[in-house]
């Protein structure tokens, strides 16, 4: 296998360990985020019904300017505003295969900046 295939299934399997362990426990709305190399994506999903109920990216709020970490916090904030219209409080934050910090953490910190409670 070569090296580029394998980092990819440590990857795949770090973020389904993280995401069974959320499924098991709740059946709150759970947030998934994904960063690339230059932006950050965040979405509310229903596992239940399995549908997307908001989503917000750097690229949806480009009137934005920063570095990267100020853009993920607004993602974050952005993404509070949404979920609050539809009347959600209250969502697990699901980090995927990535660690707790940087971006990730500031998507998270705009989430409970935006009212939401994680």
């Amino acid at each position: 296998m070569s090296e580029h295939k394998s980092t990819l299934l440590r990857s795949k399997r770090r973020a389904f360990r993280v995401r069974e362990k959320i499924k098991k426990v709740n059946n709150l709305p759970r947030v998934s985020v994904f960063r690339s190399l230059n932006q950050t994506y965040a979405q509310i999903v229903d596992d239940m019904r399995g549908v997307t109920l908001a989503s917000a990216s750097t690229v949806s709020i480009k009137k934005e300017r920063g570095n990267k970490k100020e853009m993920a916090r607004a993602v974050g904030k952005h993404l509070a505003e949404q979920a609050r219209a539809l009347k959600i409080d209250v969502v697990v934050f699901d980090r995927g295969s990535y660690r707790y910090h940087g971006r990730v953490q500031e998507v998270a910190e705009g989430l409970r900046e935006g009212g939401l409670t994680l």
